[in-house]
């Protein structure tokens, strides 16, 4: 199972065969470079918000010029209670702006 490194939360995020069977699926533009994708959105963030609909996940969110003319991957990353502490990927899509979410953390 593929792990992303995210200092924002100070760990490993986990990727499942069935989570990334969905992000494929449902999001195919993603398919190609899912995994550097996913790992440079996870690394270097430009915006982490929590979500309005799970209230123990949060976006991660990064503009890439280069994917299909200019768009910001949407990570969603749900985090499991103490003392477990596991972070997974539940979806990542594609997004022209990013419209929902408290903003949690910003690049300068």
């Amino acid at each position: 199972m593929p792990q992303f490194a995210c200092p924002y939360l100070k760990g490993e995020v986990e990727l499942t065969q069935e989570r990334e069977n969905h992000i494929i699926e449902r999001h195919p533009e993603l398919a190609a470079d899912c995994h550097q994708l996913l790992a440079d959105t996870l690394m270097s963030p430009d915006l982490v918000r929590r979500s309005v609909r799970l209230g123990n996940a949060r976006l991660f969110s990064r503009w890439f010029p280069q994917v299909r003319g200019g768009k910001h991957l949407v990570v969603v990353v749900v985090t499991a209670p103490a003392p477990g502490r596991r972070h997974w990927i539940v979806t990542a899509y594609l997004a022209r702006r990013l419209a929902e979410g408290e903003t949690e953390w910003q690049r300068n």
